[in-house]
């Protein structure tokens, strides 16, 4: 199922609220007829933007609820698809009368084609695969035909199979070399009983493992219930609206819950399912992978192998909760994750489980002297709030706090990191706009049918009066770009980083559907997710989309890989509303003096020219559709990516002269707690490797103020 959880998806910026339409009930004996008559009813009054439900919105749902059905192209027919056809546009006539029989159909179909499959598959693998014959495959699923006969399926399975397998081969035939050179000279006398395999008998050993990976596949789509089918098709309905409008089944309803409590115990890393695979979307700070810090956004995870287990099970294609299953476990066990990095390559890592510290998602700050000056850097995470009472901890309080530390350090000059936020509460924003203005709009908000609200900052005192900058990326979503906006309208912060950020300027509310149900006889009917408002900058220009676009542009690895809000499909779209009074920061006297400098210096750094080779590099290796079936081949591109990456690995040893340190309070608490230790010592020593922070640096060294830094609070007085 394409985006299968939305509650992974790193850009949530969520509005918890009643809804005035919900007084209205449901009774419906039938419970697919009667979710579809929920969801029908609230989108159609809830929405921001309304779809009109026509024909084509239905060949829109039509393509999408097949593709995600059957990504492949490897279990329906050109004929099972002609008898669909007649359903193309009448998929909106069904919907308003809450008719299920084309999911009936279909998920009737699949299921007999999916048991048709497992005689394929099963036969193309008992016979040898030759790697010695020169043909490709395409994975440009899109654009293959559905195939017209039996003997064309058994062809592509064929294809499929062979891909898989002569990827287990070559694995099978490193470690075998590796094996065979660590015992050379070791004098090791087990080394001399054990046999080399012969090429035959490593291709069998490859074709089993491929058997053993489909056999569990299916073993788990087979115990997939009608419900969990009948949700794909929801979704391809919801999905329509916007990329962020999602029906929680009821199990995806309690893990929703659990998710935004903010207790994660696993791997710490929020997971997205694209297609077939399974990819990491977020690192969750100060969870597991987080502090072993080789887990990256964008990799896929491909097999999961307990600490217990000889094998590794393979997830490519299971559901994304079942995935989730083998990932997470108990604390202190270990997990053995093989990936499929961002730039191609495949690696093993093995991560131990732990229950995420939330403590890890606050604000932290460190001092850094550069040319005699002292400077903050705060690093945000995420924009959090506690729920139930929010004056007890919240992200703007917190960051008030450690501005005041910062001040008091000596700092002349700070910058705040939000790079990697996905957002959070809207009115922490609000309220950490205004550390840094005296007053004035913050973000407007647009909702449907009603007149905009514009969010203010009404306090007239500036607790940072200082240089500012702020550092985003494509991944600095919803309420960052919220910040960011605010600071770049305002020109009272320069902001550095990608050409733009995410581009999330919606917000969405979560609706338990059972509060609309008259009688329970049906059971859970799960919660929707729906998008009801817009955010909108203070100069009138939606982030939507656009998200915010950098003073000064630098080039990142994900600069070329297409994971913003406009990549996604049936994104809202941009638009612009009138602009509101706000006076400009008039304290620097060398603004766009100083971004032109930058811009210098960033054009002339080797280490982001090389990032930016990178970057390159690695949109080349995620766009590649053709590879060759011949081992020979396949295993001579393979090295040739293996030994042009290796031009890349200095990017990690790039190295300032700068030092950074905790504040005495942080240090004091260092000094008690060990693991606090590490993890600050390991944050400062990334922030000596961070290009994007020495330049931030640079910046704030540049910045001219009309008059020196106050020490402490500032209170600007009409």
């Amino acid at each position: 199922m394409r985006r299968n959880y939305k509650l992974l998806l790193l850009v949530l910026l969520l509005a918890f609220a009643s809804c005035s339409f919900t007084t209205k009930t449901f009774d419906d004996p039938n419970k697919d007829r009667l979710l579809v008559q929920l969801i029908s009813y609230v989108l159609e009054n809830g929405h921001f933007q309304p779809k009109d439900i026509n024909d084509e919105f239905s060949e829109q749902v039509f393509e999408d609820y097949l593709k995600q059905l059957d990504p492949f192209k490897r279990y329906f027919y050109e004929s099972d698809i002609k008898e669909f056809m007649l359903y193309k546009d009448k998929l909106d006539d069904q919907i308003k009368v809450y008719d299920v029989s084309f999911f009936n159909l279909t998920h009737e179909r699949l299921i007999q084609r999916i048991k048709e499959s497992e005689d394929i598959y099963k036969e193309v693998l008992a016979q040898p695969f030759d790697f010695s014959v020169d043909e490709e495959i395409s994975t440009d699923y899109d654009a293959l035909p559905y195939v017209g006969s039996k003997k064309e399926m058994k062809e592509r399975w064929r294809k499929l199979l062979k891909f898989s397998t002569i990827a287990n081969y070559d694995n099978l035939m490193t470690e075998q070399e590796s094996e065979g050179s660590a015992g050379e000279g070791s004098g090791d006398v087990s080394n001399e009983k054990r046999e080399n395999k012969t090429k035959a008998q490593l291709e069998v050993e490859a074709r089993e493992m491929t058997l053993t990976s489909l056999d569990e596949l299916h073993e788990f789509i087979n115990d997939r219930q009608r419900q969990d089918w009948f949700s794909v098709y929801v979704n391809a309905i919801v999905e329509e609206f916007d990329p962020h409008t999602f029906y929680f089944a009821p199990e995806d309803k309690d893990r929703f819950d659990v998710a935004m409590s903010g207790n994660f115990e696993g791997i710490g890393a929020r997971l997205q399912k694209k297609m077939d695979a399974i990819i990491v979307n977020e690192i969750i700070s100060g969870g597991p992978a987080w502090r072993q810090n080789k887990l990256e956004v964008g990799d896929q995870i491909m097999k999961v192998k307990q600490e217990d287990e000889k094998d590794a099970i393979s997830i490519v294609g299971m559901r994304l909760d079942d995935a989730i299953k083998f990932i997470k476990g108990p604390k202190g066990t270990k997990v053995t994750l093989t990936l499929k990095k961002v730039d191609g390559t495949i690696e093993d890592i093995t991560i131990t489980r732990d229950i995420v510290e939330i403590e890890e998602t606050y604000a932290k700050s460190s001092t850094v002297i550069k040319d005699g000056k002292t400077f903050g850097v705060i690093n945000l995470p995420k924009f959090y709030v506690d729920f139930e009472d929010y004056n007890k901890r919240n992200a703007a309080s917190d960051i008030k706090k450690e501005v005041i530390r910062l001040k008091d350090a000596g700092a002349q000059g700070l910058v705040l990191d939000l790079r990697n936020n996905g957002g959070g509460s809207l009115q922490t924003v609000v309220d950490m706009v205004g550390l840094f203005i005296k007053d004035g709009p913050v973000v407007q908000v647009k909702t449907a049918g009603e007149d905009k609200e514009v969010l203010n900052d009404r306090d007239k005192s500036i607790v940072w009066d200082g240089p500012l900058v702020v550092l985003v990326n494509e991944l600095s979503a919803s309420a960052s770009e919220i910040l960011a906006a605010a600071m770049q309208d305002y020109k009272r912060a320069i902001i550095i980083g990608s050409k733009q950020t995410y581009g999330k300027g919606t917000v969405q509310n979560v609706l338990d559907l059972n509060r609309m149900v008259r009688n329970s006889s049906s059971g859970d009917m799960g919660a929707l997710k729906f998008t009801t408002q817009k955010f909108y900058r203070i100069n009138g220009g939606s982030t939507q989309l656009e998200g915010v676009k950098s003073d000064v542009v630098v080039p990142d690895r994900y600069s070329y890989i297409n994971i913003g809000e406009k990549d996604q499909e049936n994104p809202l779209a941009w638009d612009k509303i009138d602009a509101v009074d706000y006076d400009v920061w008039s304290n620097y006297y060398d603004y766009d003096v100083t971004i032109k400098q930058s811009k210098e210096r960033m054009a002339n750094n080797e280490q982001l020219k090389l990032i930016d080779a990178n970057a390159q590099w690695v949109k080349k290796i995620r766009d590649q559709e053709v590879y060759s079936l011949n081992y020979d081949k396949y295993k001579a591109e393979l090295e040739l990516n293996e030994e042009e990456a290796k031009r890349f690995e200095k990017i990690s040893d790039y190295k300032t002269d700068l030092t950074f340190s905790s504040l005495p309070y942080e240090q004091e608490l260092m000094a008690k707690d060990s693991v606090l230790k590490e993890k600050r010592e390991r944050w400062h020593e990334n922030l000596s490797q961070d290009v994007y922070i020495e330049e931030a640096l640079h910046v704030l060294h540049d910045l001219k103020m009309t008059y020196d830094v106050k020490t402490k609070v500032a209170t600007v007085k009409d």
